[in-house]
């Protein structure tokens, strides 16, 4: 069989991951009726500029994936964070969530995310160079 690498062209990202959700829907079947629902929430100030916000969403069975939490550096230490989180599983626990898990750098917020109430259950060493990224999860 010849075959050849290309680089994927719009749409095929979107193949590919729906042929992988197939096959694991085949395995696992779905707990909520939207395979993925968004979770994403924003602060806005007066003027309606985004001063703190996160992108996450609910997936197949239930559980939750924080991907990005970011707060202006201008605005830290006012608890914007943790306001933010807590709306985050609110509502991923209205929507019948019972996990969330994130990831975060050494250098990012890992004491953070800890002091919520999440726990560390994985480490990638040298990620980037001479760091650590660090999983972390928690039952909401």
């Amino acid at each position: 069989m010849a075959y050849k690498f290309e680089n994927c062209a719009d749409g095929d990202a979107d193949y590919i991951i729906d042929r992988l959700v197939e096959y694991n829907l085949s395995q696992v079947s779905a707990e909520q009726k939207t395979l993925f629902d968004t979770l994403d929430k924003k602060i806005i100030d007066d003027n309606g500029k985004i001063i703190a916000g996160c992108v996450a969403r609910m997936y197949c069975w239930n559980v939750a994936y924080l991907d990005t939490l970011l707060v202006d550096e201008r605005y830290r230490g006012n608890g914007f964070g943790s306001k933010l989180l807590i709306e985050v599983e609110r509502t991923a626990k209205e929507k019948g969530c019972y996990l969330i898990h994130l990831d975060t750098f050494d250098f990012q917020a890992k004491g953070f995310y800890e002091k919520q109430g999440y726990e560390v259950f994985g480490v990638l060493e040298d990620c980037p160079k001479n760091h650590r990224r660090f999983y972390l999860k928690k039952e909401i």
